[in-house]
């Protein structure tokens, strides 16, 4: 539609499409310039008002002597983000976006101005990636204070914030972030042809339905990407050459290509010093393992009858009548029982859900007969296994990865535990994030950059000629 042969049957269009007159926070404001009209739209919860105020009373004193023209109105609003739109489409997704938008009678360029203010809670530490050391802020809601925390860290100008706007019926901003020459042409390539390829009405769900929509996981359960609330994580993987997705509304943000290795770093360990760190990685590394194969090793143990001498503690004790794998069941979805519970539990019962846990659930079961002592306790330790792996997608598909083991053993015995490990690491080393072998750098094999996830190498200045 052309505005400026039609600008009353323009604005009759566009005020019907956003509900004006019917949704409250949708504002218009008609103001005569120079015997011309010029409609002002807006949204008054995105919005901030001083700013549109201001901005009315520039456009008002524009001395009356001048020559009506769309630059000398552009030129009079003192605004540090104004934008000449030429696609009458994108009116509809700036102004719902938070902009303000003039429309001109007489000219088909729009006006958007940035006065955007999101209601959005403080900047805090995120929950699951807490430091002793080190920054303490974290992403919110609020699309682009995240993606300044990050340009607060990386003053480098080859950093690169590539806009696309995703979702038909409510297109959502997605952020593509990379440092150019350090991020593989290949996979930037690919990326980007995968946003341009996504066609949805909206991305409500944020980052994880943009990922099922970029990788197509299917039914793999162990993750292809990274998510992170912290920026430093995000500023740190750049550098590594990967790239990061902000997703409006969403706290999270995407990182690929991630490997298995890169889901079991954490930031803790470059807040100490090589040693500590080195010492603090294994540790992880051990808690992951027990995670795994912790559980699936005993049982294999006890149905083999290898439980002698040393290890005769860890027999399960024969006054409990119940099947042993049937204990082991009942403890692993009593844990997933307290985990999810935890997550809908408020702060001020927690201590109550606790006491539940310990005793009803622990001491008593014991003492009643329906665990053996050794079952809590292997299953326990698994569990904290589970607790010290850094991304909690992985510790998930670990936990699915755990049971098919436990089902192994169940019908095959200890060779049905090895073939089940066989089969595990073989199905890991033909997965791939986005064109990456996921066990790198174990598959392929690379011995210097196995040294360097196994090893807190410390910080060493760069090599210069002379």
């Amino acid at each position: 539609m052309n505005i400026a042969s039609d600008f009353i049957g323009f604005i009759s269009h566009l005020e019907k499409e956003l509900g004006i007159g019917e949704s409250y926070d949708v504002e218009v404001r008609e103001i005569k310039v120079f015997s011309k009209q010029i409609n002002i739209y807006y949204l008054s919860g995105l919005a901030d008002g001083l700013q549109a105020i201001k901005i009315i009373e520039s456009i008002l004193s524009i001395p009356r002597e001048r020559d009506y023209s769309f630059d000398l109105i552009k030129d009079n609003i003192s605004h540090h983000a104004v934008t000449v739109i030429n696609d009458l489409s994108e009116v509809f997704f700036e102004i719902l976006n938070g902009m303000l938008l003039l429309i001109f009678e007489g000219y088909n360029q729009v006006l958007s101005v940035d006065v955007r203010s999101y209601p959005t809670r403080s900047i805090d530490e995120p929950d699951m990636e807490k430091v002793i050391r080190g920054a303490h802020d974290g992403f919110t809601e609020n699309f682009h204070t995240n993606v300044t925390l990050v340009r607060r860290r990386i003053k480098d100008p080859k950093l690169r914030n590539e806009i696309y706007k995703i979702g038909k019926a409510s297109p959502t901003s997605v952020c593509l972030s990379y440092i150019k020459d350090i991020c593989p042409e290949d996979t930037l390539q690919y990326i980007k042809d995968k946003l341009h390829q996504v066609k949805v009405e909206h991305l409500i769900m944020a980052d994880k339905a943009l990922e099922e929509l970029l990788i197509h996981q299917r039914f793999n359960p162990y993750p292809l990407v990274r998510y992170t609330e912290r920026a430093d994580t995000v500023a740190v993987h750049l550098y590594q050459g990967m790239f990061a997705l902000f997703v409006d509304t969403s706290p999270s943000v995407i990182l690929a290509p991630a490997t298995f290795a890169d889901h079991i770093q954490h930031t803790e360990e470059y807040r100490q010093t090589p040693l500590a760190g080195t010492y603090l990685r294994l540790i992880r590394y051990f808690g992951i393992l027990v995670s795994l194969f912790l559980t699936p090793i005993w049982l294999a143990l006890v149905k083999a009858g290898a439980l002698s001498g040393i290890l005769s503690v860890l027999a399960p004790n024969q006054a409990v009548t119940i099947n042993i794998y049937l204990q082991v069941l009942a403890a692993e979805v009593g844990v997933e029982f307290l985990r999810m519970a935890s997550i809908h539990t408020p702060n001020a019962l927690s201590t109550a859900m606790g006491l539940i846990a310990g005793i009803l659930l622990g001491d008593i079961a014991v003492a009643v007969g329906l665990f053996a002592i050794q079952t809590v306790l292997l299953v326990a330790l698994s569990a904290i296994g589970t607790y010290v792996t850094p991304s909690y997608e992985l510790g998930l598909a670990n936990k699915i990865s755990k049971l098919f083991f436990i089902f192994s053993v169940f019908v095959f015995g200890y060779w049905g535990l090895i073939m089940a490990a066989l089969f595990w690491f073989i199905y890991l080393c033909r997965l791939k994030s986005v064109k990456k072998p996921y066990l790198y750098p174990l598959v392929p094999f690379n011995f210097k950059r196995l040294l360097k996830i196994l090893i807190r190498y410390p910080y060493q200045n760069e090599k210069t000629g002379g």
